[in-house]
């Protein structure tokens, strides 16, 4: 849990973004310096110890405790923080300044604790809330009195802790539960009433919770305004970088022409832009070329695909009319057969009738 020390400044009103009047205690947070840290080790818990504001003239124990953590000046007001073995991963180191707007932001629950009022010696009426005695009947003296406490033989005496009359105020009380409303650079707003008196050194404490339904406080019209300055301020800034940026632009671009002029045989600033016109003609002529070959390549490839088409087509007209004739080969030599064999029948059968003609 880490903490923040500042002290009272008063308690007013302000209205949030949705109206709602609200009591808020403004509490000045400048740095806190961190005095020293406290390890389980050495002193057996886990704790800060903060400073805040500054003290005139103090003391030679003070000023060696200070010493070790290399402050200039003693703080006013010493306040410790325990600390989880958890929280004490990330502790600061001793000497280092601990600013509110690292440890709380809007909308946080805060435990804060400071010294009641005192209000010196008071009765049970007023300390204790008792009712007092009746006014009538005889008890016109007995109207604010305790009354009997009770005791008679046994026990014989008064227990401790009774509730009588005695000092009130003056305790350290702690107020659970506040919202953090707005935080500035150097003051926190705490939603309700805080313990003490105007410059009470209190001592405000994170919880680690938010609250879901969180409204902003409204603004003033001098927080406007001054929002407003900001702003134009801002926007007057960023339009002298921008012409800045735009001269120093055309320094640099006139210095590479020169430059480049120099480099090229110190030509005028006409004969530098005739040389950037036939470069970025080269460029065009470049490209033209470039797409040229292209073209001339696309064209070369679809030539070799159609000599490739034309090629297997002629192959297949080959194959076609060389089936062909070795069909017609093939018929003419089976008419050849029949033509011979029909030869031969009719010689024999002429062979045969002349030797019938013969024996007769």
């Amino acid at each position: 849990m880490q903490a923040v020390i500042g002290k009272k400044l008063e308690q007013t009103q302000k209205f949030l973004s949705d109206g709602t009047r609200i009591p808020v205690t403004i509490v000045a947070t400048p740095g806190n310096p961190v005095v020293s840290i406290k390890t389980m080790d050495k002193d057996g818990y886990w704790a800060m110890q903060l400073g805040f504001g500054e003290r005139k003239h103090a003391n030679k124990p003070l000023l060696g405790h200070i010493k070790k953590a290399q402050l200039q000046k003693a703080p006013f007001a010493l306040r410790e923080v325990r600390l989880t073995e958890k929280e004490a991963e990330n502790l600061p180191e001793a000497g280092s300044t601990l600013e509110v707007a690292t440890v709380l932001e809007e909308g946080d629950i805060v435990d804060v604790t400071g010294v009641s009022k005192g209000k010196g010696f008071a009765g049970g009426v007023k300390r204790h809330n008792f009712k007092g005695g009746p006014r009538t009947h005889g008890q016109s003296d007995r109207e604010r009195a305790p009354g009997s406490l009770g005791q008679t033989t046994t026990p014989g005496r008064v227990y401790k802790g009774k509730r009588m009359a005695g000092k009130m105020g003056n305790d350290t009380v702690t107020l659970k539960n506040l919202e953090i409303v707005k935080i500035g650079s150097d003051f926190v707003w705490v939603r309700g009433l805080v313990p003490g008196k105007i410059g009470t050194v209190v001592t405000i404490k994170a919880t680690g919770k938010k609250n879901k339904r969180f409204v902003e406080v409204m603004k003033t019209k001098e927080e406007l305004a001054e929002i407003a300055a900001q702003e134009a301020k801002a926007a007057e800034e960023a339009e002298k970088a921008r012409v800045l940026a735009e001269e120093e632009a055309k320094k640099a671009a006139a210095e590479a022409e020169a430059m480049a002029a120099k480099a090229a045989g110190s030509e005028t600033p006409e004969e530098s832009e005739g040389t950037k016109e036939t470069e970025e003609a080269k460029v065009e002529v470049s490209e033209e070329t470039k797409v040229a070959e292209e073209s001339l390549e696309e064209a070369k490839e679809e030539v070799v695909e159609e000599v490739k088409t034309e090629a297997v087509a002629t192959e297949a007209v080959a194959e076609e009319v060389k089936a062909e004739e070795t069909e017609e080969t093939e018929e003419t030599k089976a008419e050849g057969s029949e033509e011979t064999k029909e030869t031969e029948g009719s010689k024999d059968k002429e062979e045969t009738e002349e030797t019938k003609e013969e024996a007769k």
